[in-house]
């Protein structure tokens, strides 16, 4: 596999020293792959996505993206957090073409197609998510779930090659979760970006991943890579069957192995 995005033997000591957020770290990722990234608490997970972004430096080893080693924030890049925060003085679809203003080549046509070209993509990917003509609505009017909709419209607008998902769908209740699981499904496979998500909820990864990262308790390393071939698009009913469920079961185990691990070593 051509790796898009690469980890080569990559350490992260955070400043002071005393904290090894994540050890020895070997990653493979292709170009399209929607990986999902799942272990305790504290592991290193969001570090991963930091260190792909270009948000912080590696200690030892190296990061490569599209064959570029990353030496500072990554170009092309899309990113939605658990928290969808929004600037309240503006309306949703302005909040949506925020990355228009802001990312090359985009920013230099801002002016002259934020109420065209631009507005017409945000409002397509609006309706795409469920928020159809929500576009003039202010981020206060919106649900939690309408939000994060908006947010992944968002980090999708400038057509990222790259997409990182921290927490997307963590504060949200199961029904909203699940649902906005299928609309972040039929985003991907329409525009196939690179994804990495980092999730607490196994489901979810199984659901949305085609390939899953298992890592250990801090300090973070890979314990266990598992591919996920069901076929898509994948349906909530398929979680519920016996060949899902065993892999949330491997996976489930596995996370309490390492916590038992972590503390008898503590």
């Amino acid at each position: 596999m051509t790796a898009f995005i690469e980890l080569d033997n990559v350490s992260l000591r955070y400043p002071g020293g005393d904290v090894l957020a994540l050890a020895s770290t070997d990653m493979k990722i292709g170009q399209g792959d929607f990986v999902a990234v799942v272990g305790p608490s504290g592991c290193g997970k969001s570090t991963i996505l930091k260190l792909v972004a270009g948000l912080i430096p590696a200690t030892t080893g190296n990061v490569m993206v599209d064959r570029h080693e990353v030496r500072g924030p990554s170009k092309g890049v899309g990113m939605a957090f658990q928290n969808p925060t929004m600037l309240p003085w503006l309306s949703v679809r302005d909040n949506v073409m925020l990355p228009l203003k802001i990312v090359p080549p985009f920013r230099q046509e801002y002016g002259s197609k934020k109420k065209t070209e631009f507005a017409d993509r945000a409002e397509a990917l609006l309706k795409q998510v469920g928020l159809a003509g929500f576009g003039d609505k202010r981020p206060w009017q919106l649900s939690g779930g309408m939000l994060q909709r908006a947010s992944l419209c968002r980090a999708l607008i400038h057509e990222p090659r790259l997409l990182l998902l921290d927490e997307p769908f963590g504060a949200l209740d199961q029904f909203t979760r699940e649902e906005l699981w299928s609309i972040m499904q039929s985003l991907w496979l329409d525009k196939k970006p690179t994804v990495i998500l980092v999730t607490h909820d196994l489901r979810e990864a199984c659901y949305l991943g085609t390939r899953i990262y298992m890592m250990s308790a801090r300090p973070g390393r890979i314990l266990d890579i598992r591919d996920v071939d069901f076929a898509r698009p994948r349906t909530l009913a398929m979680t519920f069957t016996p060949e899902f469920t065993a892999i949330v079961q491997h996976l489930r185990m596995q996370i309490a192995d390492s916590r038992g691990v972590a503390l008898e070593a503590a």
